[in-house]
């Protein structure tokens, strides 16, 4: 049942992302309302809270609607939709990975040239607007148990060189076959390879290496499972990982339409940090509350329905 599940969830993405590629109809993408704000997220925990703490803003402070389009399987897909006119916002890009998967770009490790470079291109090409960051970057990173940790004295990625010709290691299905800091590129720059790395759904990762089916796993490094599991994350201690600076996108043309969205868009600039991000998806991911819940509770507790933005 297990391997018909896992089948059936990567076929529904599939056909999410030929509709969405092939410019078809697809619920909630094709809103002819001008009053409706088309928010693209992706499958993951902090797209989808950071999508609805959008939305929430924009539903309180200008009289428009939203739309949310939710669980894309990637961001390739997601830029797709805002590139194809089925979506008017991206809840969050990350700009080390749009510089490589979108624009073919190679790594950048310095985080504001990242940003400056993925924004003149969204600008001059797409006629997007790249917001600055939310505060925090969602960067990989390579994690094991603590006992582990602990018994082998491991803090940095290279302390794994020793152990690497004997480790199962779980990473993101995407990770593994990407160019530039894809593990391709990682192998190279550290000198080491594992004895076998296994592509799986990200969601699984933790879980897989607290159980000890894998001796080590690549995570997102704002995933709220990593303090509950007691995962030690290993310092990249090469910085083969560029920035990973999460930030909103939205097109040029709801921008003129909608000038009020600007505004809306900056107030949670520099505002979510990683510690914040981290705590936010634990409550979804570990406590099982809602994200549309964790989102407008974020927002309640930081003033931004009392006219204090946040302060």
């Amino acid at each position: 049942m297990k391997k018909i599940s896992r089948f059936f969830r990567v076929g529904i993405l599939m056909l999410i992302s030929t509709l969405l590629l092939s410019g078809c109809g697809f619920p909630g993408l094709n809103s002819s309302s001008k009053d409706t704000v088309r928010i693209t997220a992706q499958n993951t925990t902090e797209q989808q809270i950071m999508a609805y703490m959008i939305a929430d803003l924009i539903e309180h402070d200008t009289n428009l609607k939203t739309t949310l389009i939710n669980n894309l399987g990637s961001g390739t897909v997601s830029f797709q939709a805002v590139k194809n006119g089925n979506a008017d916002i991206s809840a969050i890009r990350y700009n080390g990975t749009d510089l490589t998967t979108i624009f073919n770009r190679d790594p950048i490790t310095n985080s504001k040239k990242s940003s400056e470079t993925v924004r003149k291109i969204y600008k001059n090409k797409y006629h997007m607007t790249y917001f600055p960051t939310y505060g925090f970057a969602d960067t990989y990173a390579f994690m094991v148990t603590g006992k582990l940790a602990r018994k082998e004295n491991l803090e940095s990625v290279s302390d794994l060189k020793k152990l690497a010709p004997n480790m199962t290691v779980g990473a993101d299905q995407i990770w593994t076959n990407r160019k530039g800091d894809g593990y391709a590129g990682f192998s190279q720059a550290y000198g080491f390879q594992f004895k076998k790395v296994y592509p799986m759904q990200i969601g699984l990762v933790y879980s897989a290496v607290q159980s000890g089916k894998m001796n080590a796993v690549l995570g997102y490094s704002t995933d709220g499972r990593i303090k509950s599991y007691d995962l030690k994350v290993l310092k990249d201690n090469k910085k083969f990982f560029p920035a990973y600076n999460a930030s909103p996108l939205a097109t040029d043309k709801i921008l003129k339409e909608h000038p009020e969205l600007k505004k809306v868009l900056l107030k949670l600039k520099g505002k979510i940090s990683l510690t914040t991000m981290q705590n936010l998806n634990a409550k979804v991911d570990n406590q099982l509350v809602e994200p549309q819940v964790v989102a407008k509770q974020y927002l309640e507790q930081h003033n931004y329905f009392d006219g204090k933005d946040g302060k």
